[in-house]
This record gives structure tokens, C-alpha cells and sequence, in this order.
């Protein structure tokens, strides 16, 4: 199984480094480190990612590392990657960390809490769909029924009196294309998908109106995660790999336009197609990031408001305590075993100017 995952990560690394990887961050006295993320390209919905290794504001290169973001389609897990040493860090959903604790016993930290569960459900504009109890023997379309989308759908039905085997079908869909095709044929009647996959359904042309659980942009989700060992062997690096992306993030949020024409200007191969008119393609674009920075907006409120990516013990103990009430764990853990054991981090984390970087996004010159 370890050789197996060796491989899928060399392979996808080196198509990695041949079509995405700015070669200006490949020389020099840097030290490597590799990031994996469970996604299939890195377009403009992961500003934290992409903005520190673009060349003009260079902010993991600032810290002296030369890193490198690897994308990984599925069937490859991040977090096994983390596990296996094959990977400094892994972008993972909250409850592969939780699962990772409670099924596993194995030390994976939360090095940065990017986001909140920003999930929601989904229906046509002009439906007659105004609660959750309106879809009560409907069809409801989701990205695939191991999907986290689903434990939140079915406690949200059962907390309003419904049973989800027996008062809705829950069936898989898929993303993109065969997900809008099923609800504007009616196949389904409702779609549950994160934040940043509404808003391209949006931009293909759905109106949409959503409801959501009160409480679920309350509860820790996208999360940096780096082994104990790692952290305490390195802190520093980890430090300053987390300054990067609460950097790139104070960029992103003070100017959202500016994220986009660097994402565009760096990788253009990540920008979205569909259109020949560059305006509807900004505003296609604009509207992914836009979902996704509310996502990172509402992460640092509910940690705090004070750093970025601050770990919050009580957030994830909600995490926790939801799996364990959906079952997908047997068992919790002191909340404070997700957290680094570093004096001080976040505070040294987020020691920069935020003020000089706000501007220079505000200003977006050469770009």
C-alpha cells in the first residue's frame, strides 16, 4: 500500500512540476517542502495556495522555502500521504483529522483552520422548496453518498423531525455538468454541495436559493495538517509556512479582483472557460472566490478574529461531537490533541505588516 501511494504521489508530482509549478521557485538555497491537496486543479477557489508561490509576492520564498502545492485526483488521500512521510502537510477536511484521532490513534495536528463546513442545500429559485420539511419525498443530489454532505443532510432532517431513509432519497450525482443536469430536469429536486461548487453551478446558469443549518458555518472544516513529529522537529518551518497562506489570505479578502488577475496572469491554464468574453469569465471567477473567502472570512471570526488560521480547541470539539452524534466515530478525544504544541504560535505566526499587505492588493499594481 506504501509503494502504491509512493507512486501516485511521484506521478503526480511530476506532471505537477511540468505543467503548473513556477520554475523560479525550483533553484536557489530553499528548503523543499511539499503541501498535498485533495483537489484536481488549483483554480481560484485556494488563494491561501497559489498566492504565497506567486512570483511577485513570493511569501513562502520569503520565509526560505521552496514549496511545492500538489494536487491530488482521487484515489489518492492526502492524508495518507501525510501518514506515510510522504508529504510535509496535507489540506484536508476537519473530519479526516477528527477520523484520523479517533479510528487511527495517530498525531495529526491542525497547523491552520482555514475554513467553517460551508455545505447547503440547494434548489431552483422559482421552486416551491421554501423549508426543509418542503422536501420531504423529494430526490436530493449530492457529489456522492461517502460525501460529508450527507452526515450534515440527514442530521439536519432528523433534527426537523423527518427520517432521511424514509422522508427523502439521497442518490450521487456526481459534480459539475451531471449535477445541474439533474436538477434542472428534475431528476432531483434539491443539491447539497460545498460553498465553491454552488457558485459554479451559479455561473452555468442555475438560480439558486439555499437553506442550511443553523449551526453548520459554526463547525471547523478545510484544515492544514501536519504531523506532531514534523512540528516539533521543525517548528519554525511550520511557521513560516502558515505566515505564507495568512498572508496570501489578508491579500485575498482586501481585494478579491486583484487574487483573481494574479491567479490568471500565473496559471492561465486555471482559468475557467465557456465563454470567449474575458468580463464573464472575471465575474465566473470572481464568484468561486468570493464563496470560498466567506468561507475563510467566517473561519477567523469564529476563532477568535484575532489570527489566521488560529486553532480553536472549542470549534473542534463541535466537529467531534457531531461525528460522534452521526456516528462516524466511535469515540472522542481531548480537543487539545488536534492543537500544535508550539508556545505562541499564532501570534508569531501572524507577525506581519497586514496594513502593508491590504495596500499593496488594494493597489494590484503590474497586474
Amino acid at each position: 500500500m506504501r509503494n502504491q501511494f509512493h507512486r501516485i504521489f511521484v506521478l503526480t508530482l511530476v506532471l505537477y512540476t511540468t505543467f503548473f509549478l513556477d520554475p523560479t521557485y525550483a533553484a536557489g538555497p530553499l528548503k523543499p517542502v511539499r503541501i498535498v491537496v485533495g483537489t484536481q486543479t488549483l483554480n481560484i477557489g485556494y488563494p491561501w495556495l497559489t498566492l504565497p508561490q506567486a512570483q511577485a509576492l513570493g511569501y513562502w520564498k520569503e520565509e526560505g522555502y521552496d514549496v511545492q502545492v500538489v494536487p491530488l485526483a482521487p484515489p489518492a488521500q492526502p492524508i495518507a500521504l501525510l501518514l506515510a512521510g510522504q508529504a510535509d502537510f496535507a489540506m484536508v477536511n476537519g473530519a479526516v483529522v477528527v477520523q484520523a484521532h479517533a479510528l487511527k490513534n495517530e498525531p495529526v495536528k491542525v497547523a491552520m483552520l482555514n475554513g467553517v463546513t460551508d455545505w447547503s442545500i440547494g434548489v431552483l429559485a422559482d421552486s416551491p422548496y421554501k423549508s426543509v420539511k418542503d422536501l420531504k419525498g423529494k430526490v436530493i443530489g449530492t457529489f456522492g453518498l461517502a460525501s460529508g454532505g450527507v452526515a450534515l443532510l440527514r442530521a439536519y432532517f432528523q433534527d426537523n423531525g423527518m427520517d432521511p431513509d424514509k422522508d427523502v432519497q439521497i442518490i450521487a450525482t456526481g459534480s459539475g455538468a451531471p449535477a445541474i443536469d439533474a436538477l434542472r430536469s428534475g431528476r432531483v429536486q434539491a443539491l447539497v454541495f460545498w460553498a465553491t461548487a454552488m457558485a459554479s453551478y451559479e455561473n452555468a446558469g442555475l438560480k439558486m436559493r439555499y437553506m442550511r443549518g443553523a449551526d453548520w458555518r459554526q463547525i471547523p472544516d478545510y484544515s492544514l495538517s501536519v504531523m506532531e513529529k514534523t512540528a516539533q522537529t521543525d517548528p519554525k518551518m511550520v511557521e513560516g509556512i502558515v505566515r505564507g497562506m495568512a498572508k496570501a489570505t489578508v491579500f485575498a479578502l482586501a481585494n478579491p479582483d486583484c487574487a483573481r488577475r494574479i491567479q490568471w496572469k500565473t496559471w492561465p491554464s486555471t482559468k475557467p472557460t465557456g465563454s470567449s468574453d474575458d468580463k464573464v469569465l472575471a465575474k465566473w471567477d470572481d464568484n468561486v472566490l468570493n464563496a470560498q473567502l466567506a468561507t475563510l472570512s467566517d473561519a477567523f471570526t469564529m476563532t477568535g478574529g484575532k489570527y489566521y488560521g488560529n486553532f480553536d480547541p472549542a470549534a473542534y470539539d463541535r466537529l467531534q461531537q457531531f461525528m460522534l452524534r452521526t456516528k462516524q466515530i466511535p469515540k472522542t478525544v481531548p480537543p487539545s490533541d488536534y492543537a500544535l504544541q508550539i508556545p505562541d504560535f499564532y501570534g508569531r505566526a501572524n507577525s506581519f505588516d497586514a496594513g502593508a499587505i491590504k495596500q499593496a492588493s488594494l493597489k494590484c499594481s503590474g497586474w
